[in-house]
């Protein structure tokens, strides 16, 4: 069934452990201290090990850290006397599966090892699921191999071979742009610009200025011609984000480009044709808003050539185990992160969780949760209390302190407070690019440098590229 490996400097702990084990169909070796394990690792490569955390020569936490720097998919079982639990939990952060209390029962042991294998199992399943669906449709970019999901990747195959509009729904945060770029990039436009529009923050008097461009001296400030979004898009995909926000006025101005295919720019004469693709988002009940006189249906009928709708993470949480690994492997890349691994509790805390602001709520929660961990795994205190069930706890300087400390004292530790959160906020927003950070704050690169390496946020490497 497994490779097991028992690490123990006892030798009749090692014999029975391995008869034990031999007679449920494990393949067996034994050591009797952490070079010894060590320098059987590479003949055996055993899927698990079971390793004592008291071992002569080099400690049980010392062999686990370089067994996994061998290899980061053994799994790591620490055997531990009751004086030794601290160190049992430390392993835990290192990156072990689970530890037992000597003496154990074999029972609770088998389960252990039974609860590995069962993990393993749909690791392979799940990966094996995953590289058929990126075979298939090779929307690699997006995780997911759910039933809606799989359905998703079908419509987005077929969509991209041709130039439909298409028009993306779902809840805020559930991957629209994701998806709209996954189709640009397999679409015939690939060579094309691929340019996004936040209709939401374009004032109704401005949109048709955005939209379609202006020429010199067209208005007051209009100091130079400007192409607008649909020239600039010409050749390639305008992802119009949030089109249910924009006035009626817009959606007839937007509904006559997409008709005709030509634009004219405010004070031109004459207009300028375009070939643009139109990819559609919004998170709002469009038929609802055109029964309410809200949305132009004319204009709904015209982007609504093939509909995607996104589901929410609760409705697929088949996919939480893949997001969750991929984020994690995906954020120590970028942000050169020490978090290698979750524990088991975390896990389940971040599974059962209904994740209201889906995938983008994910993101920021386990960055954050990433930047703030101590350790190389990340464990339930690591996340925030919305995740634990937890009410925030009172900060000290809030209770018993408070009337200690002077009035310029409390201004400044609270602003340290409100400062690194906020920072730290602002980093997962922006996937930990730095630049990007700094300007969304307000400050310098330089500045905001300066105050990750005070509040110890690894400021000293350069933005993920």
């Amino acid at each position: 069934m497994s490779r097991i490996l028992v690490v123990d400097d006892e030798k009749q702990i090692r014999r029975i452990l391995s008869v034990l084990l031999a007679e449920h169909g494990h393949d067996m070796r034994e050591a009797d201290s952490g070079e010894a394990a060590l320098a059987l690792q590479p003949e055996f490569q055993p899927n698990i090990v079971l390793l004592d955390l008291s071992l002569p020569g080099i400690n049980g936490l010392e062999t686990l850290q370089k067994l996994l720097e061998r290899d980061r998919r053994i799994d790591c079982i620490m055997m531990t006397a009751y004086g030794t639990i601290r160190s049992a939990v430390q392993a835990m952060r290192l990156g072990a599966f689970d530890y037992l209390s000597k003496p154990f029962d074999n029972d609770e042991l088998l389960l252990i090892i039974d609860r590995v294998l069962h993990m393993r199992r749909l690791d392979a399943e799940l990966e094996d699921l995953r590289s058929e669906l990126e075979a298939r449709y090779g929307f690699n970019e997006i995780v997911g191999i759910s039933l809606q999901m799989r359905e998703i990747f079908r419509i987005m195959a077929k969509v991209a071979a041709v130039d439909a509009t298409v028009l993306i729904t779902g809840e805020s945060g559930t991957g629209k742009e994701l998806v709209a770029r996954a189709i640009h990039r397999r679409s015939r436009r690939v060579q094309g610009v691929f340019l996004a529009v936040n209709c939401s923050a374009i004032p109704n008097e401005l949109a048709e200025a955005e939209f379609f461009g202006h020429e010199r001296g067209a208005f007051t400030d209009a100091h130079e011609s400007r192409a607008g979004k649909f020239e600039l898009a010409s050749g390639g995909t305008l992802f119009l984000d949030e089109v249910g926000d924009l006035s009626l006025e817009a959606q007839a101005k937007l509904l006559r480009v997409l008709q005709e295919h030509e634009v004219t720019r405010i004070g031109a004469k004459r207009p300028t044709r375009v070939d643009v693709r139109v990819i559609a988002a919004t998170n709002k009940d469009l038929e609802r808003a055109v029964r309410k006189n809200e949305f132009r249906e004319d204009l709904y009928w015209r982007i609504n050539v093939v509909t995607i709708k996104l589901p929410p993470l609760r409705d697929r949480r088949e996919d939480l185990p893949l997001l969750i690994d991929h984020l994690l492997d995906r954020f120590q890349r970028e942000l050169k992160l020490s978090v290698k691994s979750i524990s088991a509790e975390a896990r389940t805390l971040l599974l059962n969780y209904d994740w209201p602001g889906n995938i983008r709520e994910l993101e920021n929660t386990l960055c954050r949760a990433m930047i703030l961990c101590d350790g190389n795994m990340l464990m339930h205190a690591d996340l925030p209390p919305r995740i634990r069930g937890d009410l925030p706890a009172e900060s000290p300087s809030a209770s018993s302190d408070l009337d200690k400390l002077k009035l310029s004292d409390a201004v400044a530790e609270a602003t340290e407070r409100l400062e690194k959160m906020l920072i730290i906020s602002r980093l997962a927003q922006h996937k930990g690019n730095r630049t990007a950070t700094a300007e969304s704050l307000g400050i310098s690169r330089k500045t905001l440098f300066n105050k990750m390496r005070q509040y110890d946020l690894s400021g000293d490497e350069e933005d993920p590229q």
